[in-house]
């Protein structure tokens, strides 16, 4: 199951980086389609176009949120809680041999 929600998830995120990149930018000079004319053949009006890719492209985000948050709860729930540090009582550790001492340094009054 996890499987394929990745795989439609990746899908979901190639075609929203398709039709990001097809839509008109606001300055005009950076998205890939849309530009001004009849390139499209007639069938769509620039406008329509430009409708159609934005209602697609949140349809598409809304898909793309929706399988993470099924692959985050499907993943949530498979999966057995790690066990914690402070469940696991303390090893017993060798006491700490000291250092030999050096000569001892007045200190000033």
């Amino acid at each position: 199951m996890q499987t394929l929600l990745l795989t439609i998830e990746l899908v979901i995120a190639v075609l929203l980086i398709v039709f990001i990149l097809l839509q008109r930018s606001e300055g005009g000079a950076l998205g890939i389609g849309g530009g001004s004319g009849g390139g499209m053949g007639g069938l769509f009006s620039p406008r329509g176009a430009a409708d159609t890719l934005t209602r697609t492209t949140a349809y598409l985000a809304v898909a793309f949120f929706v399988v993470c948050l099924a692959l985050n709860l499907l993943v949530a729930h498979t999966h057995k809680p790690a066990a914690s540090i402070l469940d696991t009582a303390p090893a017993k550790t060798a006491p700490v041999q000291k250092a030999p001492q050096g000569p001892a340094v007045p200190t000033p009054h």
